[in-house]
């Protein structure tokens, strides 16, 4: 995968554009990014010292290697909602109730984030 196209991933998902950060930095009334972060993150909990990141790499190198982590996990039972013993519970209510992640996840996949 070529540069440009690392590019364009990046893009896609590492945060806002210059234009975008030009009308952040506007509406906040800051000088630079740099100053807006000295504004907005209290520096007892700021990081000093650069990141120690790995060489960035293509999308299809990164879905390779998450391949690869995923494949050593164990796929074991669900044990969601199982702790229910001695009692009859109907599969529809344990299903819709007991092993919907939306009963214990605040994700909710229209609202925007």
């Amino acid at each position: 995968m070529g540069a440009e196209t690392r590019g364009a991933f990046a893009d896609r998902h590492i945060g806002p554009g210059a234009d975008d950060i030009g009308v952040l930095l506007r509406e906040m009334g800051a000088p630079s990014l740099d100053a807006f972060v000295d504004r907005a993150v209290p520096s007892k909990i700021r990081l000093t010292r650069l990141l120690d990141l790995p060489e960035p790499v293509s999308e299809t190198e990164a879905l390779a290697e998450l391949r690869e982590i995923a494949s050593h996990n164990a796929p074991l039972r669900c044990m969601i909602g199982w702790g229910y013993h001695g009692t009859i519970t109907p599969p529809v209510i344990r299903r819709h109730l007991f092993e919907n992640p939306g009963w214990y996840t605040s994700y909710t996949p229209y609202q925007p984030e």
